[in-house]
């Protein structure tokens, strides 16, 4: 798949009817929504209807189910996200009549424009440390405009429209799209290779953060002090006239964290920066969260607000869905879901499960994404599962791809059984509530991993053991 090429960007406002083909998708829908408030007229379609599409409806948007070409009407903008194939009977329509398409990433960008934009980015991390930065920036009376990943578990929404001036986004840089933003503040959390279908080489997809936080326009670049990765970027940011400024654990950083300590669901540290020295207590899990709450809080000090109030702020955030989120707890079994789905992912949310779990057993049901990412990362998925004490291995979710011969879930789950742990193999997804009900006692902690469909197997195996049965 080629990478997204940025385009020029015009105001929502001059973009005349705007059609959204997938519009239920969780990248579309907050865009889809914002545009509707801004009194553009919008329409969309979708594969099947869902509580999104009616909560789209209810802001006056129409909405179709399936896809047909008639349903572009009279818009003006077609809009698309990297999922759309080419034949789609929609966007083909598009072409015919001679119509703007646009990439989600510019009908994003384009409700940007006047703001002072922060792009959240990153191999791991861009979904919580975007919520948080939205989060502590509204806390603390910044009122921001803001569209991330995943819907914030205290509010159940991804997007605000805000009065302020600050409009954070979660930036992807799976597709390249994160060069669309026109960003003022470019925050990177680390850079390990990933998406290579995409990039084609690990030096390639780091080049392409370099290129981001070296763009016109952007004035501060925050980076992961830690992370080899963002380090490189450190010297060559600079040289280009960019504020840099580092976070993590490292002595020299200029937002430091130490005393870290952890305890159940909650994580703790004592942060230093500038004229602010004080404590940073979550009641979320992981070292990973103290780092991505350290650079949520370093864009609120570049925007000026008070540390001692962002570091407050910090406290209150307590998750979004999918990421290390509460499931259910049920015969005594606890039931968390996570989107982590590359190596280093899976280890840091097994790791704070771990702690989590104390004594008990972390039983892990792990869904691969992608034929291409398994292929490349078979070994390091199943060192990464070897935290758990029980592996559960699916079957490839594959998204965009096509199966590529000899590559199936197998590759982890053996790998996975050389390591010593006990691991299972289940090729359909709906039968792994069963399996694992069959597999858990109580007390285990169950983590189930995974970007694609397997966030519905938590669900089900809470109904399996509520009922007392394993099939």
């Amino acid at each position: 798949m080629p990478l997204i090429q940025p385009v020029p960007l015009l105001p929502a406002t001059e973009l005349g009817p705007v059609h959204f083909i997938a519009i239920g998708g969780a990248g579309m829908s907050p865009i889809a929504a914002m545009y509707a408030d801004l009194g553009v007229r919008v329409s969309g379609s979708d594969q099947a209807d869902s509580a999104v599409l009616d909560d789209l409806r209810a802001r006056g948007i129409e909405v179709h189910v399936g896809h047909h070409p008639d349903q572009v009407g009279q818009a003006g903008t077609v809009v698309v996200s990297t999922a759309i194939r080419p034949d789609n009977v929609e966007l083909v329509e598009a072409r015919r009549r001679g119509l703007r398409i646009w990439h989600r990433s510019a009908a994003l960008g384009s409700l940007m424009l006047g703001s002072r934009g922060i792009a959240v980015t990153g191999t791991h991390g861009k979904t919580t440390t975007s919520a948080m930065t939205a989060v502590l920036l509204t806390e603390s009376g910044a009122d921001p405009s803001y569209v991330i990943g995943s819907p914030l578990t205290s509010s159940g929404v991804s997007s605000q429209a805000g009065h302020g001036e600050a409009f954070v986004i979660e930036a992807d840089e799976s597709d390249g799209s994160f060069l669309q933003y026109p960003s003022r503040i470019v925050a990177v959390t680390n850079i390990e290779a990933d998406h290579l279908d995409n990039w084609g080489t690990a030096q390639a997809y780091a080049a392409g953060f370099q290129r981001l936080a070296t763009q016109p326009g952007v004035e501060t670049v925050i980076l992961g002090a830690d992370d080899p990765g963002t380090l490189a970027l450190v010297d060559p940011v600079r040289a280009s006239g960019k504020q840099v400024l580092t976070v993590g654990e490292s002595v020299d950083a200029d937002v430091r964290l130490d005393q870290l300590a952890f305890s159940g669901s909650g994580a703790y540290a004592r942060l230093h920066a500038w004229d602010d020295d004080g404590e940073l207590a979550l009641t979320v899990p992981g070292r990973y969260n103290l780092l991505n709450a350290a650079m949520a809080y370093t864009v609120g000090r570049v925007l000026g607000l008070d540390g001692e109030a962002l570091r407050t702020a910090a406290g209150h955030f307590d998750g979004t869905h999918r990421r290390f989120q509460r499931v259910a707890d049920v015969a005594g079994v606890t039931i968390i879901d996570d989107y982590a789905h590359h190596p280093t992912e899976v280890a840091a949310t097994l790791t704070a499960a771990r702690v989590y779990a104390g004594q008990h057993r972390v039983v892990a049901c792990f869904q691969p994404h992608l034929f291409t990412r398994t292929r490349d990362f078979a070994g390091e998925f199943a060192t990464a599962l070897a935290a758990a004490d029980v592996v559960v291995v699916l079957g490839i979710y594959p998204a965009r791809e096509d199966p590529i011969p000899g590559v199936t879930g197998r590759l982890v789950a053996e790998a996975a059984g050389l390591a010593g742990r006990e691991v299972h193999y289940v090729e359909a997804m709906p039968q792994a509530a069963a399996a694992l009900a069959g597999l858990v006692t109580a007390g285990d902690l169950v983590v189930t991993l995974g970007a694609g469909d397997v966030t519905k197997v938590g669900p089900r195996l809470a109904e399996l053991l509520a009922e007392g049965r394993a099939s």
